[in-house]
């Protein structure tokens, strides 16, 4: 989980668009940011897997 000081300085309007840092909106992790849904990979995960993110399936091969 990221510090609450720093993901409150990521949703500041930042002075260039190209600061602008997105983060997971559920732990704040900036790497590995899925911008369709707004998540981490690691939360786009555990969603996927409880089955709380409609149209995601877990393929197998």
């Amino acid at each position: 989980m990221a510090k609450t000081s720093v993901v409150e300085r990521a949703k500041k309007k930042p002075k260039y668009s190209t600061r602008i840092v997105r983060r997971c909106f559920r732990c704040g992790r900036k790497h590995g940011f899925l911008r369709d849904f707004d998540l981490c990979r690691i939360c786009f995960r555990e969603l996927a897997n409880e089955g709380l993110l409609p149209g995601i399936k877990k393929s197998s091969w």
